[in-house]
């Protein structure tokens, strides 16, 4: 049996990615097989699964990587910045894509956001991200991470998260990273412009 050297891995994982991406975007996530999708990307059916257990996962990519270094800047946060500065700058962090990463990013997250097959699977998604940031403010502010107060900042701050990729999604005129710095900064204030209104 022949071992890939991580860089191959790395290597073939993308390309896994990028073929099962390019196939759901042309013909429909539900349309595509993970056969197609061996077949496009070069490998075999075994192969495919030795990478992804589902198609939906392949939508993913290693989004275990993602959750693991928001909990690490999150851990690295300095303890005399506020909890939400600490939450915003850790998510624009994690989020910080190259230029030529864009495109497939576009075409990730516009899956992920708008595909009704993927729903639950981004639930449990959604709920590692949310355990991370529950424990973050939790060791901030004293309370279990359970409680209401970190259950709450991990949902707010997610939706506000997902809000910015939607309308980053949409306009195509701002960068992510000042449409998460925009919807951070409005769930701090406590969306100041509705004060008056």
């Amino acid at each position: 049996m022949t071992t890939l050297l991580p860089d191959a891995r790395a290597d073939t994982r993308a390309r896994i990615e990028q073929a099962a991406l390019e196939l759901f975007a042309r013909t429909g996530f539900e349309q595509v097989t993970t056969d197609e999708i061996a077949d496009a990307a070069g490998i075999s059916r075994r192969t495919f699964f030795r990478y992804f257990a589902t198609k939906a996962d392949a939508v993913w990519g290693d989004f275990a990587s993602h959750v693991e270094r928001l909990e690490q800047l999150l851990g690295a946060a300095r303890p005399d910045q506020p909890v939400l500065a600490s939450i915003c700058a850790a998510y624009v962090e994690v989020n910080d894509y190259s230029a030529a990463d864009l495109p497939m990013l576009r075409q990730r997250m516009a899956l992920i956001l708008g595909e009704p097959a993927l729903q639950a699977h981004s639930q449990v998604r959604y709920a590692d991200v949310d355990r991370v940031v529950a424990e973050y403010v939790a060791r901030r502010s004293g309370e279990r991470p359970d409680a209401l107060l970190p259950r709450l900042v991990a949902t707010t701050t997610r939706a506000a998260a997902t809000t910015a990729f939607e309308v980053w999604l949409a306009g195509g005129t701002t960068s992510l990273g000042d449409d998460l710095h925009a919807a951070f900064d409005q769930l701090a204030a406590g969306f100041p412009t509705l004060r008056t209104a």
